[in-house]
């Protein structure tokens, strides 16, 4: 169960945290949030996927890891097989959280319920005159990082829709097994709309920052083709 809790050198400071990727630390997902200024970096690796909510009146960008619920084909016996982990799954188990008093205010908070609490394994968040580790300065600027870019996605997405960029995707992938592997429910890029965009409405997406990142977007589709092989791979169908 997710124990939330503010994050104080006084409550933790002999907390000590996994960084190691396994299953049985929470890293066997088939997909996590990710932002749009780090659609650079992971592109590198993954599909960029977009999905509504259940209302279907706003989107998310998801980096994919696998076809079916709890499947991440970068997850294997030495870890996580990519040099980038989306900053969603590299800064678990901490959050953002907000002051009871105050909330405009955010906190770090750590969930004490996930599996990365390591006893007497892992990393320590203090040191012994109760200051942040670098490791924990790091998960704070990643963190911080990743709230910055969740709140400047708002934008990202209205331009995306005042465009009408976006359309459904359904894939079906037959695998070297004969299993058939679907992806269905997520939206990409409508790359013939784009091209379509006149001048002023290119040079709107440039100036706002989102060009960029819709381009990242795009190309990070050619994964998908590495999605399959890497399922192939692994031969579970």
């Amino acid at each position: 169960m997710p124990d939330h809790q503010l994050l104080t050198a006084e409550t933790h400071a002999t907390v000590r945290v996994r960084t190691d990727s396994a299953a049985a630390l929470g890293d066997a997902v088939m997909c996590c949030l990710t932002v749009p200024a780090e659609f650079r970096q992971v592109q590198e690796h993954y599909p960029i996927l977009f999905r509504q909510n259940a209302e279907r009146i706003a989107f998310t960008a998801l980096a994919m890891f696998g076809f079916t619920e709890d499947e991440n084909l970068f997850l294997g016996p030495d870890g996580w097989d990519a040099r980038y982990r989306p900053l969603a799954i590299a800064i678990q188990p901490f959050l953002i959280g907000r002051s009871a008093d105050d909330a405009a205010t955010k906190q770090v908070h750590i969930d004490m319920g996930s599996p990365r609490i390591g006893g007497e394994e892992g990393v320590r968040l203090f040191d012994d005159t109760s200051r942040p580790t670098p490791y924990l300065d790091d998960m704070a600027e990643k963190l911080g990082a990743l709230d910055q870019g969740y709140q400047a996605s708002a934008g990202f997405f209205d331009a995306l829709r005042r465009h009408d960029l976006l359309e459904p995707l359904t894939l079906e992938v037959t695998l070297d097994s004969g299993a058939v592997n679907r992806l269905v429910g997520f939206h990409v890029i409508h790359e013939e709309r784009l091209r379509d965009l006149d001048g002023d409405a290119l040079g709107d997406l440039h100036r706002e920052g989102h060009l960029m990142p819709i381009f990242m977007a795009i190309a990070s589709l050619g994964h998908l083709g590495d999605l399959v092989a890497r399922k192939n791979r692994r031969g579970d169908g």
